[in-house]
């Protein structure tokens, strides 16, 4: 390799390696994505491999690296190979990882009504419209909603064996819930002790395959169900949701602090209903109060991930079993989604970066 073709293919490395990837928040050399580079005769082979689901992305970012490459004059020809690959990553408390499960992910929230479901079920297929595999677990005994979202109220899992189960699949995605196994108006009356042993016997049965995301539906609070994620479960982080009022980040922050309190990583907050759309007109206007989300990211140093809307298409899609992704994935709506769906991806990426911290003693007390 001549003295020049060195030098090139240095610069070229530095200039690449120097790009701040929008989702990462981290320059492409500092996340070990850019894996080789390679000068000849004044053309350049440059390849580099994403932690998260590009989908339509890794056409972006190919489009970007190589307007910057030919922006040093002494290219001719140049070729970016963009691919990804989901790792595992790190789970809390040494726990073993599931078969087949790369990364499991929390859907949680404080309290109820602030559209955890709905960003769940969306959240599942934005990453599966990225080319990801992926599963949902509707975790969510009492009140489970994923089969009506899903499009799935009238499926029913299979039993080869009658130990375990298949998953009924919509979309791409494989769902399971308890709402496949009792009758739709059955109330499940039920203490705590039986409606953690039901959510692990929904994870543990169930074949769920290759997955590079399990994401879980979690019920509001931080109660059993909670409890018993963050012990047996092997969870690699946690998404928050909350809407902007500050009766909604009030119990979000409880969660938001449950999560760190067992070693679990918060990925991040996403503030749903964060303007309302009217659908009439089109105007935009804060109904719930502005910014709460972004305030509470700060406040714990985590990412917000996204400001998704109240629309009325949200829940006119979610109601009749094809959510936003599904139905309208190039929309303003569904590109909200998919976006907020990367960054919650590359946010693990992020995370797995981090030096390992010493897991803490966990207590119980009254705050």
């Amino acid at each position: 390799m001549s003295s020049d073709t060195t030098v090139h293919e240095t610069e070229l490395r530095e200039l690449l390696g120097s790009y701040v990837d929008p989702y990462l928040g981290l320059t492409l050399e500092r996340a070990g994505t850019l894996k080789a580079v390679q000068i000849g005769n004044g053309d350049a082979a440059v390849s580099v491999e994403l932690g998260f689901p590009a989908g339509q992305y890794a056409s972006e970012l190919a489009a970007e690296l190589e307007r910057r490459a030919r922006s040093l004059g002494w290219l001719k020809q140049v070729k970016i190979d963009v691919s990804w690959r989901v790792a595992s990553h790190t789970v809390q408390n040494n726990l073993k990882p599931i078969q087949g499960i790369r990364n499991i992910i929390a859907v949680a929230s404080g309290k109820g009504g602030v559209g955890k479901s709905t960003t769940a079920a969306n959240l599942a297929l934005a990453l599966a419209h990225d080319g990801a595999a992926v599963g949902l677990l509707d975790a969510d005994i009492y009140g489970p909603s994923q089969p009506q979202m899903m499009g799935l109220s009238q499926e029913k899992p299979t039993s080869p064996d009658q130990r375990t189960m298949f998953a009924p699949e919509a979309y791409g995605i494989k769902v399971m819930s308890i709402g496949f196994l009792v009758d739709v108006e059955q109330p499940m009356v039920w203490r705590g002790p039986m409606v953690t042993q039901a959510l692990v016997q929904l994870l543990e049965t169930t074949r769920w395959g290759e997955l590079d995301y399990l994401i879980v539906d979690m019920p509001p609070g931080t109660g059993d169900t909670q409890l018993t994620l963050s012990q047996r479960v092997p969870v690699s982080g946690a998404v928050i949701v909350t809407t902007p009022q500050d009766i909604a980040l009030l119990d979000a922050r409880k969660g938001l602090r449950m999560f760190q309190k067992v070693a679990v990583p918060v990925l991040g907050v996403v503030e749903n209903m964060s303007t309302h759309v009217c659908s009439n007109c089109g105007f935009e206007e804060h109904i719930f109060g502005a910014g709460g989300g972004r305030r509470m990211a700060e406040q714990y140093g985590v990412e917000l991930l996204g400001e998704l809307p109240l629309d009325i298409r949200i829940r006119e899609q979610a109601d009749g079993g094809r959510p936003t992704v599904v139905t309208e994935p190039d929309s303003k709506l569904g590109r909200a989604y998919i976006d907020f769906a990367r960054r919650t991806a590359a946010r693990l990426v992020v995370a797995g970066l981090q030096p390992a911290a010493a897991f803490p003693n966990i207590s119980v007390e009254d705050t």
